[in-house]
């Protein structure tokens, strides 16, 4: 078919059933109603103010995972044109990162990063993170509080990428503040002018470290990702280029922090939001997988992602023409009763659960057994060492993130156990 940017005619209404509804106060704590508004009014939705086609239904959803093309990227020109050339050096790096580009490029790097979260290698390493995670719990444990954000969902995934990837727990702290801005520039819809050239510094000063650290592991090899990627080849095609590598483990490091860090979070507090549930979970530990993804469904990590149509394809009645963009938003789609019975219910032996948190088909989430892992960790340190857990004081306070749902602060009161200990 024939390319076209044919834009549907704006709504008087439109503003009403917009994403861009997120920015107002308070929105970003419970986006479910917004979500359930929009897909009651139309499933598959052009909205003005994002130029894009949104979706919040599971089946059309799961169509536009499987189909669409990931490849986004403005290009340098385009950057130009729209007055954004200050993110021309963020854009050079999605170029290369697995989330950004499609096959086959996206088939050759994609099977040269996925030896580093094979699920056995992801078991080899669930005795060191167990440890690491009762750790956090001993500097804890005696105050009777905490703030769960700050000293255990954020350092924990970060010290097991630390550890994945080969980088010294010193530069953690620095780790996490330049993972911090990028995911501002990635997950928002808008940013604050004033803002914009610190978080592409920080894409530029995560690039250029994570760029010495691949020197080094040149000349040292360790067993971190790098140099398996360094490694790498699949039927006998080129090694990744230096470029790749890094611009794919910036990706990792990213969703390796952000997911995990999240899924705890949002899942500690909606257990504790719904008496009896997180004492259930720590008594019946049979349950944890399902509660795992149970959490996963119920505050997807990742709230939305995007893609753009290859061809003209009508989708839930809608005609979307080529090259238009279309944002997938997964945290609705995994609140759909037409998929999920109850679906605003949190029910950690739910059986039926095929959610979308971490996408589906090419772009399956290259970090997922890495996230599960970290929550199971997590949630069975956290029950095993302390009981009592309750909200503390103090307002959860949630990220002023769209596209991925995290908490900034989330304080906690508990009890250790007498009988554990690391």
């Amino acid at each position: 078919m024939a390319t076209t940017t044919s834009i549907p005619a704006a709504r008087a209404n439109a503003a009403e059933y917009s994403l861009f509804q997120l920015l107002r106060p308070g929105a970003i704590a419970d986006p479910y109603p917004l979500y359930a508004k929009i897909r009651d009014f139309e499933p598959v939705h052009w909205d003005p103010f994002l130029n894009s086609w949104v979706i919040t239904s599971y089946a059309e959803c799961l169509t536009a995972l499987q189909k669409f093309k990931a490849e986004r990227t403005p290009s340098q020109d385009r950057l130009e044109a729209m007055g954004l050339d200050v993110l021309k050096p963020y854009a050079k790096v999605m170029l290369k990162q697995l989330l950004f580009i499609d096959p086959p490029s996206h088939s050759r790097i994609r099977s040269m990063c996925s030896s580093a979260f094979t699920p056995r290698r992801m078991e080899h390493m669930r005795g060191h993170l167990t440890q690491m995670a009762h750790q956090l719990v001993d500097k804890v444990a005696a105050t009777g509080s905490m703030d769960l954000v700050a000293d255990f969902a954020r350092p924990f995934p970060g010290l097991v990428l630390a550890t994945l990837i080969g980088l010294p727990d010193k530069d953690l702290d620095q780790l996490l503040l330049w993972v911090h801005d990028v995911s501002e520039l990635l997950g928002n819809f808008e940013h604050d002018p004033d803002r914009v050239e610190d978080l592409v510094r920080s894409v530029e000063e995560l690039q250029a470290y994570l760029t010495d650290v691949l020197a080094e592991q040149r000349k040292n090899p360790g067993e971190g990702v790098m140099p398996a990627m360094m490694a790498a080849e699949v039927d006998g095609e080129p090694k990744l280029s230096d470029e790749e590598i890094v611009a794919n483990v910036m990706l990792m490091i990213g969703g390796g922090l952000e997911e995990p860090a999240n899924l705890i979070c949002a899942g500690m507090l909606s257990m504790l939001q719904r008496p009896g549930t997180l004492e259930r979970l720590a008594s019946n530990p049979e349950t944890l997988n399902s509660g795992i993804e149970e959490l996963l469904r119920f505050n997807s990590p990742t709230q939305h992602t995007g893609r753009v149509a290859p061809e003209d394809v009508l989708l839930g009645g809608k005609e979307i023409r080529q090259g238009q963009s279309v944002t997938i938003v997964v945290g609705a789609a995994n609140r759909d009763p037409l998929r999920f019975s109850e679906p605003d219910t949190l029910d950690l032996t739910r059986e039926d659960n095929r959610h979308l948190a971490f996408g589906w088909a090419a772009h399956y989430c290259l970090g997922a057994p890495l996230a599960r892992l970290a929550g199971q960790i997590a949630f069975t340190v956290l029950t095993k060492r302390l009981e009592n857990i309750a909200l503390g004081d103090g307002k959860p306070r949630w990220r002023e993130m769209a596209a991925m749902r995290g908490l900034t602060f989330l304080p906690l009161t508990f009890t250790a156990k007498r009988n554990e200990a690391s």
